[in-house]
């Protein structure tokens, strides 16, 4: 289900959901299962993230090839 949740959400969802993971395992008081699955999450987010800014490149380059 995480992976049908993290593909519904928009790149600044993704983004800001990410900064969170990120801000509560830099604190270091969080459980180490926790941890695990907020590493978890992370990780799906940051490819989520990516998967969308390869997309946006592919158009811009598309957009621009066709221009040239």
């Amino acid at each position: 289900m995480q992976e049908d949740e993290i593909a519904d959400l928009s790149y600044e969802a993704a983004r800001d959901q990410l900064v969170e993971v990120v801000r509560t395992l830099e604190t270091g008081n969080v459980p180490l299962e926790e941890s695990l699955v907020l590493w978890e999450r992370g990780e799906a987010l940051a490819a989520h993230c990516q998967s969308q800014l390869d997309g946006a490149r592919r158009r811009l380059d598309a957009h621009l090839s066709e221009e040239n």
